[in-house]
């Protein structure tokens, strides 16, 4: 499998996840390492696709702009439920009650259990277990709990040794589906890469359309058609996409 030619690069739309894709996984959020050669390289494939480029995050748009500042790519955060359009026009969801039904509950389950970590993103939670991975089945059948009882719409998502709760119809999905609506995307060819079962609705949704899906790692049930091996081979693709060559990729 080869990168994209530099001939379809004006005719591409790429849509990265960042956690685990970008960015070698840490112990938290903010541990994170992003370099400079990594920002350079975002920056040229911006110029490459003519601005077609977005990350695809489980972070806040906020967030993910303070990790790569001095660039604001288009991008969606919180796995959809916020989005940034390449013309600089954010949209987030309605509000509604559900995070009164169960946050409380969730800061309690988490102060009792060392290890565990609350964040609140503004409209989703997320309970990390990455320093406690043993409280993982317990935290997760305590979540799922709380999902039965919200009294809105609700929807668990399980990530690598994290549940976020957000509300229904929202995922990424639908994100990249809208993007791919707009300018400059609109009548690209996408390619998206995901590293986590919350990325496998954006493979669903680029398969659909006809595009690339590339998963990090190889996980059994994946719907992605091709694979990486890990966050190297990912920055080395997408280098070779810039160079016009390069391999390291397997369908």
């Amino acid at each position: 499998m080869e990168p994209i030619p530099a001939a379809q690069c004006q005719r591409t739309a790429l849509f990265l996840d960042v956690d685990g894709t970008l960015l070698e996984l840490a112990r938290t959020p903010d541990s994170v390492v992003v370099t400079d050669a990594l920002r350079a390289l975002l920056a040229s494939l911006e110029h490459a696709l003519g601005g077609a480029i977005a990350l695809v995050s489980g972070r806040r748009i906020d967030d993910l702009d303070r990790v790569f500042t001095p660039l604001a790519l288009p991008a969606a955060g919180i796995h959809g439920l916020e989005r940034r359009a390449a013309d600089g026009v954010r949209r987030a969801p309605p509000e509604s009650s559900w995070r009164t039904d169960i946050a409380a509950s969730l800061e309690t389950f988490a102060a009792r259990h060392p290890g565990l970590r609350l964040e609140d993103k503004g409209h989703a939670l997320a309970l990390h277990y990455r320093a406690a991975p043993a409280l993982g089945a317990e935290a997760g059948a305590f979540c799922e709990t709380l999902v039965q009882r919200a009294h809105s719409p609700l929807r668990l998502l399980r990530g690598k040794r994290v549940f976020e709760f957000m509300p229904d119809g929202y995922d990424k999905g639908s994100a990249i589906t809208e993007f791919m609506h707009e300018i400059p995307f609109t009548g690209r060819h996408p390619v998206f890469i995901g590293d986590d079962v919350t990325d496998e609705a954006g493979f669903a949704a680029v398969n659909r359309l006809g595009g690339r899906s590339i998963r990090v790692g190889t996980v059994d049930g994946s719907v992605a058609r091709e694979s990486l091996p890990d966050v190297a081979a990912v920055h080395a693709w997408l280098q070779a996409t810039i160079n016009g060559q390069g391999d390291g990729a397997r369908a």
